[in-house]
């Protein structure tokens, strides 16, 4: 089985907004399907979290292209 590379996405500077709130993309994780996103408040990043690739609106998915 070949395992899938983690992807680093800070390069790419993808951002986007869901619900008043601005994510940037960071790392996609393959294996696990998840992103690892920093929300951003004034232009600075807050905090890190984990979210799920079901998650990101359909524009973003169609730039990672996970398969």
């Amino acid at each position: 089985m070949k395992r899938k590379k983690n992807e680093d996405l800070r390069e790419k500077n993808i951002e986007f907004e869901m619900l008043n709130v601005k994510y940037k993309l960071l790392r996609f994780y393959r294996e696990k399907m998840t992103l690892d996103v920093a929300i951003l408040n004034e232009g600075k990043k807050q905090e890190i979290v984990n979210i799920p690739f079901a998650h990101l609106p359909k524009s973003i998915k169609r730039l990672l292209k996970p398969n």
